[in-house]
């Protein structure tokens, strides 16, 4: 199929590794022209050089919680590739988790922070150019937890409830100019940020790794019907559909890559 999209030029952030990686994989795929971010000190650099093969790809290191390294990230990409018409926005972290009471104002800022503050300020710089051109996509990374809150994870969940909140808002305000916005809700998804969580409950727990996952699909999330974590790929597929010409009539969406996850038929 064709997507529409040769030649576009799109910017992902949280993009080193996981689904960030391979929608960027998938987009070059497509012909686009791809500039990936992430924080300096991480595996940017040997993401780009494994995709550089596929098509015109660019790394550029900076945090979405510092203002200043945001402008510059976008001032760059600007320079090398030109005015991105593609946003997605798959900067996130767990965050501050464990007992409400026992998160204290700063755990809850940095989870903030990064997960709703960073997708805040990149689209700032992302959207004034899209309404120029008259053509832009903007995905935005939530989660099922937006929507089905994990009483441990209240601050992530918040976050990217809050992030659905964003979109939707957006997708009012600039879709006139051809601007759509979007979010994917992905759940579980075999990532370096979900290695982490089953390497510390098999520890906990005295499991294998693989025992830790399966445990977990069957006491935390009785609804993923598949009885697996998602692929990387999987979700991509799905952020790549709504960056695509194919989705010029998809705005202000929420599209789960769930596996059934979350239990309502409300967003």
């Amino acid at each position: 199929m064709d997507l529409g999209i040769k030649g576009r030029i799109a910017l992902i952030s949280g993009a080193d590794s996981g689904m960030g990686k391979e929608t960027a994989r998938l987009l070059l795929e497509a012909g686009a022209k791809v500039a990936i971010t992430d924080q300096a000190g991480g595996s940017l650099d040997d993401a780009a050089a494994d995709l550089t093969s596929l098509g015109d790809v660019i790394a550029v290191t900076g945090d979405v919680t510092k203002p200043d390294e945001v402008k510059a990230i976008w001032e760059q990409v600007r320079e090398k590739l030109g005015e991105p018409d593609i946003y997605v926005n798959s900067a996130g972290v767990t965050g501050a988790t464990g007992d409400f009471l026992e998160v204290d104002d700063e755990g809850w800022q940095q989870t903030l922070d990064i997960n709703l503050m960073g997708a805040v300020r990149m689209c700032r710089e992302a959207i004034p150019a899209m309404r120029q051109k008259g053509w832009g996509r903007i995905v935005l990374l939530a989660s099922e937890d937006a929507v089905q809150p994990y009483v441990e994870e209240l601050a992530y969940c918040a976050s990217k409830a809050g992030i659905l909140s964003l979109a939707k808002g957006l997708s009012k305000a600039y879709g006139g100019d051809n601007v759509l916005v979007n979010t994917v809700s992905p759940a579980f998804i075999a990532t370096p940020m979900t290695d982490k969580m089953m390497r510390k409950r098999a520890e906990e727990r005295g499991e294998s790794f693989d025992e830790a996952i399966v445990s977990f699909l069957d006491e935390e999330r009785p609804g993923m019907e598949l009885k697996r974590r998602g692929r990387a790929e999987e979700v991509a597929a799905a952020i790549v559909f709504l960056c695509s010409e194919r989705s010029s009539f998809i705005n202000g969406a929420g599209l789960r890559v769930d596996s059934g996850s979350v239990f309502t038929i409300a967003t």
